[in-house]
């Protein structure tokens, strides 16, 4: 069963918390090759208020319809590891190629600058709920992926969450419905 979130378009402007945490958002042009626009979220990381903030707005739409996080590696490691503490539910690591030791799945997927591979465990229950949680949507590829990877291992997506949505490169026109703390076109 898919929980659709509530979405508030603009959270910051009803908490002030999450409008501290999106300033501590840097924008690093060229990165990591010509072109590209990188989102660093290395300093709203390092701000336990900011970090906090953010991890209650990425699941607070789906409470109680999940069972554990997954986080796409690498950021979405760190942010759907603590907000599965957040929530009280454990963590399954979504890895690229070659770095888990039993992977059970994989999923083949284009980025904006390229090719990647995701893996995933299948040490879950049949039917658990999953909550999917990445930093950055840009076209999508990545979500698509891990939504791929949950979903065939017999895994139920309960939602999609990211920290960073940027608009205009047709990633919710792939993902569907997601929740989004913060916007950018």
């Amino acid at each position: 069963m898919h929980v659709a979130p509530r979405s508030v378009r603009y959270p910051w402007r009803v908490n002030p918390e999450l409008a501290r945490a999106e300033s501590l958002i840097r924008s690093i042009p060229d990165y990591p090759q010509p072109g590209i626009l990188f989102r660093d979220i290395t300093p709203l990381l390092a701000d336990a208020r900011a970090l906090h903030a953010t991890t209650e707005a990425l699941v607070e739409p789906f409470a109680g319809s999940f069972d554990v996080v997954a986080g796409v590696e690498a950021r979405g490691f760190i942010l759907a590891g603590a907000a599965a503490i957040t929530a009280g539910v454990g963590f399954v690591p979504i890895r690229k190629a070659g770095k888990l030791p039993q992977p059970a799945a994989a999923v083949d997927y284009a980025l904006e600058y390229g090719t990647a591979t995701i893996e995933m465990h299948d040490d879950l229950p049949a039917g658990t709920r999953i909550l999917l949680i990445d930093d950055v949507l840009a076209t999508g590829g990545t979500l698509a992926a891990g939504r791929t990877v949950i979903e065939s291992l017999g895994y139920t997506v309960a939602g999609i969450s990211v920290l960073f949505e940027i608009e205009g490169l047709g990633g919710r026109d792939v993902i569907g419905d997601l929740h989004t703390v913060f916007r950018s076109s």
